[in-house]
């Protein structure tokens, strides 16, 4: 009875041993397994966690550069917007100069709705004198010059009364018709050649005379003008110039 009672008490520890060190086998399997699986899972989120986190960056950087690209934006705007501002100033400047250079080439060439008309001149506005020339023969140079302080114009030719007796004003030359009529600034002069007398002595009634006078186109009264030795020769074959610039144009004839 001991002898058997003594074999199955050891027959069940041995079983109970079995079971005890199975039971331990698997206790360790089954811890083994998890620890992997939480590092799995670790992985898994440490991915997850980064993922977002280049998302992110990534972002962070297209901002960053979108930033940098509107930045440029509103710089090359502003560049623009001063470069249209500076062009438009210089074609202002520019537009300015051209309507000033106009309005002076139209007050000098008279033209426009402000310039004024210039009169004929005054003959008591005016300074006239007659004299002797050596070249051509019989003649003399009349000369007029503008007193007044305004321009004015000669009309024409001068009307000439040789001695208080004159039927009638001395004849113009029409050869000596200029292009323009004569314009006088203050204190510029013009000119007229008379001829007193024929050259060739075919001229007929002749005589000396003691007195001038001297008419103005716009003017109703004459100017007396001194003879130069208080008298001079004149016949039919006298004769007088238009109005000239000079007064060699005007001995010509």
């Amino acid at each position: 009875m001991n002898v058997t009672a003594y074999r199955r008490g050891r027959t069940v520890r041995s079983i109970a041993a079995t079971i005890v060190a199975a039971a331990a086998l698997s206790l360790t399997a089954a811890c083994g397994g998890g620890g992997d699986g939480g590092s799995d899972h670790a992985d898994k989120a440490n991915s997850s966690a980064t993922a977002p986190a280049s998302s992110t960056d990534g972002q962070d950087a297209g901002k960053s550069e979108a930033g940098k690209g509107n930045q440029a934006a509103k710089g090359s705007g502003k560049e623009n917007q001063a470069d249209e501002g500076k062009q438009g100033g210089k074609e202002g400047a520019a537009g300015a100069e051209d309507a000033k250079s106009q309005t002076s080439q139209t007050q000098k060439s008279g033209g426009g709705s402000e310039a004024e008309p210039v009169g004929d001149c005054d003959i008591n506005k005016t300074a006239i004198t007659v004299q002797h020339v050596k070249n051509p023969i019989n003649h003399m140079l009349l000369k007029v010059t503008n007193k007044a302080g305004v321009d004015c114009k000669l009309v024409g030719y001068p009307g000439l009364k040789f001695g208080a007796d004159a039927q009638a004003a001395t004849p113009v030359n029409e050869d000596s018709k200029p292009q323009a009529v004569v314009m006088l600034a203050p204190g510029e002069s013009a000119y007229a050649g008379i001829t007193t007398s024929a050259a060739d002595g075919s001229g007929a009634e002749g005589g000396k005379v003691d007195s001038l006078e001297v008419f103005i186109d716009g003017n109703e009264d004459p100017k007396p003008v001194a003879l130069p030795g208080g008298s001079v020769y004149v016949d039919s074959g006298s004769q007088v110039t238009y109005w000239q610039t000079d007064a060699q144009t005007a001995l010509t004839w």
